[in-house]
């Protein structure tokens, strides 16, 4: 045990310190929350789907979901069951099997239902493509509204397609509306 504390002692911090929050950062955070609740009237609620990806992208949702982020702060976070969700984010090209547990999904969340393709996979089917086994892009099972490309995407990439699936949500709704 005293090995271990000395060498805690010795190696010092190692992790990056937090970024340096201006006061644009808390207006842009601000102004973001208002958005979504002029949007939905509450947060944004997402449900994540793995339709037979290879955990690349789901390594970084969960990266987008950490602290740095802080994604409950502004006004979005995770859910479990499909029935709360608001906006699906969905990785990997479909496969077969998964196909009709996609279209369940999809049909749980309540309208407007909002759906991002996460990754090449889910794009455009990736190195998979359309077999035997795969559907390929989640296009071709279920409406999309946004892809967000890269192999995996970067976080920042995740919750700008985020950011931007909400942002033509809204103005959706203001043509709507007049």
């Amino acid at each position: 045990m005293f090995d271990v504390l000395s060498t805690m002692l010795r190696t010092k911090i190692l992790t990056e310190s937090p970024p340096l929050l201006s006061a644009d950062t808390s207006v842009a955070s601000q102004n973001l929350q208002n958005d979504l609740w002029k949007i939905l009237g509450r947060a944004v609620c997402i449900r994540q789907v793995d339709a037979g990806s290879c955990n690349g992208c789901e390594l970084e949702i969960q990266a987008v979901n950490n602290p740095y982020y802080n994604l409950e702060g502004i006004g979005i976070k995770f859910v479990a069951s499909p029935r709360h969700a608001d906006l699906l984010l969905v990785t990997g090209p479909v496969s077969v099997n998964m196909e009709e547990a996609l279209r369940r999904t999809y049909h749980a969340v309540p309208d407007p239902k909002l759906v991002i393709a996460v990754g090449d996979c889910g794009t455009c089917g990736g190195v998979f493509g359309e077999s035997y086994a795969s559907r390929g892009a989640v296009a071709n099972v279920i409406p999309v509204n946004h892809t967000v490309v890269g192999c995996p995407p970067t976080p920042m990439a995740i919750l700008g397609g985020i950011l931007e699936t909400v942002r033509s949500a809204k103005q959706q709704s203001h043509a709507l509306t007049r």
